[in-house]
């Protein structure tokens, strides 16, 4: 096998160091907060397995970037608010990490939960449950 030059964990450091990172605790004092916008980018299935934060939106990992991009065809207009604050998760703040460093590169401004949903409901934060599907 070929030794890599940079591992994920190697990529996922050097993105902490450069973006925001959110503590659990900071971020559950902002769910109600109507200029903060949770953006939940874990595959769908981690999301109806495990719930999510009330209000939060569903992002695909894949599509972010075409997400965020007014030029892009596939641009949403939840990305295009003034004055929101964005702060993305994944279940442990890896994914979360990479995909901030990289819209920060992009000039989009955004932050992550920082341990993401893993510790979320552990430290009291509210958790929405999805219907059963048949």
């Amino acid at each position: 096998m070929t030794k890599l030059r940079k591992t994920a964990a190697d990529m996922v450091a050097t993105a902490r160091a450069s973006i925001e990172e959110i503590e659990t605790r900071n971020l559950i004092a902002m769910v109600d907060d109507p200029n903060v916008v949770i953006v939940d980018i874990r595959d769908i299935r981690e999301r109806q397995r495990s719930g999510f934060i009330p209000g939060s939106i569903h992002t695909p990992r894949g599509m972010i970037e075409f997400w965020v991009d007014p030029d892009s065809p596939y641009f949403k207009d939840v990305f295009g608010q003034e004055g929101k604050k964005y702060v993305f998760h994944c279940a442990s703040g890896w994914r979360s990490a990479l995909t901030v460093a990289t819209l920060k590169d992009m000039g989009f401004e955004a932050a992550h939960l920082k341990e993401g949903f893993s510790t979320w409901e552990n430290q009291g934060g509210p958790v929405e449950k999805p219907e059963p599907r048949d």
